[in-house]
């Protein structure tokens, strides 16, 4: 996916709002367990997944728990840490070999004092945190489950179980049945 592709999918911006994400911006690849951010550290950045996939997570009482999952396409980092520059409660990391686009919190800053443009791109990632807190507080596992199938297919062919599970917030038994009866 391009620059353009990319910028395309959440607005207009103009051949020169391009070339400037571009300058910006930072291609980078990982390999499978690779950690793009470690809990307790501060993100500094937001990641674009080329190719690949991510799992956040973070530990409560010595067990794992997924608290998003994260498949090429789409715009990945951790809201609170980065808007309030504090400590990570979670850790990402990659499942499988990626490839992202960084644009660090300085350089977004940056690029929309260059062009205003860009805060529809701040106001897009606002709006996929409220997404993300409607999803995990207004929807039973079962709803998010049948909303992840429809909207999100390839998580369920990507992710195993126990991982989607863990996200769901559901015991891996359960969500096999839920699977069963669909």
């Amino acid at each position: 996916m391009s620059t353009a592709e990319i910028l395309k999918s959440v607005g207009l911006f103009s051949h020169h709002d391009l070339l400037l994400f571009e300058a910006y911006s930072v291609y980078r690849t990982l390999k499978k367990n690779d950690v793009l951010l470690q809990q307790d550290e501060i993100c500094q950045s937001f990641y674009f997944i080329l190719s690949g996939s991510f799992f956040q997570f973070r530990f409560n009482d010595g067990t794992e728990t997924i608290i998003d999952l994260h498949l090429q396409n789409e715009w990945m980092y951790n809201h609170s840490s980065l808007i309030e520059q504090k400590p990570s409660e979670t850790t990402i990391k990659v499942f499988e070999d990626a490839e992202i686009v960084e644009l660090s919190l300085n350089n977004l800053h940056s690029l929309i004092a260059e062009s205003p443009s860009f805060l529809f791109l701040g106001r897009i990632f606002d709006q996929a945190s409220h997404r993300t807190y409607l999803f995990d507080h207004a929807l039973n596992p079962l709803q998010k489950y049948n909303y992840i199938k429809k909207a999100k297919p390839l998580m369920v062919q990507v992710f195993p179980v126990k991982m989607i599970a863990s996200y769901l917030k559901v015991a891996p038994e359960t969500l096999s049945r839920v699977r069963a009866k669909n």
